[in-house]
């Protein structure tokens, strides 16, 4: 069986101008991606501020897309929430829609136990009848999924990969242990640990630094994929995402976003953007990688 993608997966940020989406904004920052060599589009996840879009709003984007990708790499709509049963409505609209999988996140507040999770994913992905990505981001969710319940979801015909945001590197080989890796996926959830991601045998990354470097982080998988040693090549990459760790995500990348054109430097409420000077030195991190490739 072959994997949805291999490389890298771009976790899509949201252009906002005047607080409304910036459709126009939003087609040239997928069209850059598609040119760039984007593997595939995760659609109204974590980076795209999803809890503060609107049913209607998330529909739209995923739409438009959709629309422009025109099949030419997969995209994932995230539908996960923690109310099983409006996980399901939304992730049928986003099948209706044409999405070719979904992302489900752990349950958060109302977290549940490990049999409750294996019962909320299998009941979405029975319903849905679609490819599913689980994401595990303890470091929101205050959830994990145990190695032992990502193998018994990794039966059910339709959950087909993991995000993985543990940053945990024991907790990856025990779930390699009980997977068929040639059959489910792992991709990596943080972008400053894919070097040994892959060396570990991860199938990618779904990324936040590719929203503004795509065919840069994919050449580190290629490379990787040739048999090469990746350290090196990453080393400036590393040095990027320093700067990006001044504030949580998507608050940094959606000012280097906005540098390249799409959509104004806004966020919606909670998050609130840098201050001049930590955009400047965001900015000018960003000039020096460029800088650094010729």
């Amino acid at each position: 069986m072959t994997h949805m993608f291999e490389g890298v997966g771009v976790a899509l940020a949201t252009p906002f101008t005047n607080n409304e989406i910036d459709f126009d904004a939003l087609e040239r920052h997928v069209k850059f991606l598609l040119e760039n060599n984007t593997q595939a589009i995760i659609v109204n996840g974590t980076t795209a501020e999803s809890p503060t879009l609107t049913d209607q709003e998330k529909e739209q984007v995923l739409e438009t897309v959709i629309k422009l990708v025109d099949k030419r790499v997969p995209i994932i709509a995230g539908t996960g929430t923690n109310n099983t049963q409006k996980s399901i409505e939304a992730s049928k609209r986003a099948k209706e829609i044409g999405a070719d999988a979904v992302m489900l996140i752990t349950p958060y507040y109302n977290k549940t136990n490990q049999r409750g999770l294996i019962k909320h994913f299998e009941t979405i992905a029975n319903e849905v009848k679609l490819p599913v990505v689980l994401y595990n981001v303890p470091s929101r969710t205050n959830m994990t999924i145990e190695a032992e319940t990502v193998e018994t979801l990794s039966h059910n015909p339709y959950i087909v990969a993991l995000k993985d945001a543990t940053n945990d590197f024991d907790y990856m080989e025990e779930v390699k242990k009980r997977i068929n890796e040639d059959e489910f996926a792992l991709y990596s959830g943080n972008d400053d640990n894919v070097v040994e991601f892959y060396q570990r045998g991860g199938k990618g990354v779904i990324s936040v630094i590719a929203n503004v470097i795509p065919q840069e982080f994919q050449d580190l998988y290629d490379a990787k994929q040739s048999g090469e040693n990746i350290s090196s090549q990453f080393e400036p990459i590393g040095q990027l995402l320093d700067s990006l760790s001044v504030d949580v995500n998507p608050i940094p990348i959606k000012a280097l976003t906005a540098h390249l054109g799409f959509g104004n430097y806004e966020l919606r409420l909670p998050l609130i953007p840098l201050d001049d000077a930590e955009r400047n030195v965001l900015e000018q991190a960003y000039y020096q990688f460029k800088a650094g490739e010729h």
